[in-house]
């Protein structure tokens, strides 16, 4: 491979100039996400959802580098590299080696579940102090109940959410989280307080609508109005300790959840992606905590859901 000058005379810095606007743009989108308006079809919520994957840019650009013979577009290359790193590489570290107060889970079980007691066992297998699902339906239900209630003796459902703990649950209420337009018996989120051997928790679950990719763009109205709804119920909250389980139909990176994500805090470590279940490409299912640090959030074994479920260690 030559590094020379080619025909028209162009040198190896004077090459894949293109190339490094690329690379620059990609980086600059890695950090400065937030500032890409949502114009019509929202393409900045649509960038975020899955930021993370920009970085599969970086050996494309290197390889486009090296064939163009340019030093220019090799260079640039570290910029996303050092973007990327920046932003998610500390999402790659080794959990702290420290002790943890809680396990949660959180999985959406889909309502086409067909063996909703292997998930339930395979879920009570992580050894959990709380099991949160969502797409409960009145059918499985009695299935988790009977798979669950020997560990978990504790367990309240509103709607089609519910909450399995270890530890006895008081105060429990439905939330009213609907967008407007919607049906009165939609009821997907539930509020409850967890008496843990290091003091009282509200337990917040919740399923948030889905978003739809279409023709006209990134749709997530209602999606981002039912989690308005729940950031206000949350700033509410009485009690300093605060975990969230929820599908939250959305990343911690996406504009939409920033009600959320502005009073809550997410894991240190790990990617854990949970959807789908099939080829994770986000981690759309989250625990989010107040008060607490979320250690390590990390994926259990596949069940029979299109979700996979998620596990996460938090300390007081």
């Amino acid at each position: 491979m030559r590094w020379g000058r080619d025909r028209r005379g162009r040198t190896a810095w004077s090459r894949g100039r293109v190339l490094a606007i690329l690379a620059a743009l990609t980086a600059w989108l890695i950090v400065f996400h937030p500032v890409v308006p949502d114009l019509p079809g929202r393409p900045g919520s649509l960038v975020e959802a899955f930021l993370p994957w920009l970085g599969l840019l970086v050996p494309v650009l290197v390889a486009a580098g090296l064939v163009r013979r340019s030093a220019t577009a090799l260079l640039a290359a570290l910029l996303p590299v050092t973007a990327w790193a920046g932003t998610f590489g500390g999402l790659l570290l080794p959990a702290p080696d420290a002790r943890h107060d809680l396990t949660v889970v959180q999985h959406n079980v889909s309502d086409e579940n067909a063996d909703p007691a292997g998930t339930a066992r395979a879920l009570a297998a992580a050894r959990p102090d709380l099991i949160a699902l969502q797409e409960v339906t009145p059918r499985a239900l009695p299935a988790y109940r009977a798979a669950l209630s020997a560990r978990y003796p504790h367990h309240e459902v509103r709607g089609t959410v519910g909450l399995w703990s270890a530890h006895p649950l008081t105060d429990v209420r439905a939330l009213d989280i609907r967008p407007r337009g919607v049906e009165p018996g939609w009821r997907r989120a539930l509020r409850a307080t967890a008496s843990t051997r290091h003091g009282d928790v509200a337990v917040y679950v919740a399923h948030l609508p889905s978003v739809r990719l279409n023709a006209r763009g990134f749709d997530a109205a209602r999606r981002d109005e039912s989690a308005g709804l729940l950031g206000s119920l949350l700033a509410a909250e009485p009690l300093d300790r605060v975990v969230l389980l929820g599908d939250l139909n959305g990343t911690v990176d996406d504009r939409g959840l920033a009600p959320l994500t502005s009073r809550l805090g997410t894991a240190g470590t790990g990617f854990a992606f949970s959807w789908p279940a099939s080829a994770p490409l986000a981690r759309i299912d989250h625990v989010l905590a107040r008060r607490a640090e979320v250690l390590r959030i990390w994926t259990l074994p596949p069940t029979g859901s299109d979700h996979l479920p998620v596990a996460a260690r938090l300390a007081y």
